[in-house]
């Protein structure tokens, strides 16, 4: 069976690869990660989900296959990235308040000669947030490393009115599409 290299230092991915049973390394994928002028938000976690898994095949010293993944919060059509500071957070999350954003999550398998990729959209609805709470928030230290200011499978939970779609890939790995595509490559879940 082919061997699995996680080009990502999400932790979460980290998880949500272990909670299916599939045995893997972590690999570095360093990458920029700047929008092209006019990119649609579909085409960008795609296009960086494949640049991930094709930067870290460039690590391998022997055969694999690499996974690389993308999110990113999508409202009005802006894609929504980490805050930068406290204001932008706070900013961002009153903007969520009350309405229904999209959440687009990218899986790319590379095995340095063909690759895969999908993206799986999801909506998520955020009830009515004040700015205090909004502050408390970004407080907790949650918010900063998050593609758009918050984790769903943590604190950020309480924000969550409704999800349609796929919770394992809001969180940042679509768990059932990304289970198919190993098995493409020949790698199983549940070892």
């Amino acid at each position: 069976m082919p061997t699995l290299h996680l080009a990502s230092g999400s932790p979460r991915r980290r998880e949500l690869l272990s909670q299916i049973g599939v045995p893997f390394s972590t690999i570095s994928a360093s990458i920029d990660e700047t929008p092209l002028p006019g990119e649609a938000a579909q085409a960008y976690v795609l296009r960086l989900a494949l640049a991930k898994a094709q930067a870290g095949s460039q690590h391998l010293g022997a055969p694999g296959v690499v996974l690389g993944a993308d999110t990113a919060v999508v409202l009005d059509g802006h894609i929504l990235g980490k805050p930068a500071n406290e204001q932008t957070a706070i900013d961002t999350l009153l903007a969520l308040a009350g309405r229904e954003h999209q959440v687009l999550t990218a899986v790319a398998l590379f095995d340095g000669q063909r690759s895969e990729a999908l993206c799986v959209a999801s909506r998520v609805r955020f009830r009515a947030i004040d700015a205090q709470e909004a502050r408390a928030y970004w407080a907790s230290g949650e918010p900063a490393d998050k593609a758009g200011g918050y984790a769903i499978q943590g604190l950020g939970a309480v924000f969550v009115a409704s999800l349609e779609g796929s919770y394992s890939a809001v969180v940042g790995l679509p768990l059932c599409e990304t289970a198919r595509m190993l098995a493409l490559f020949g790698i199983a879940c549940w070892q």
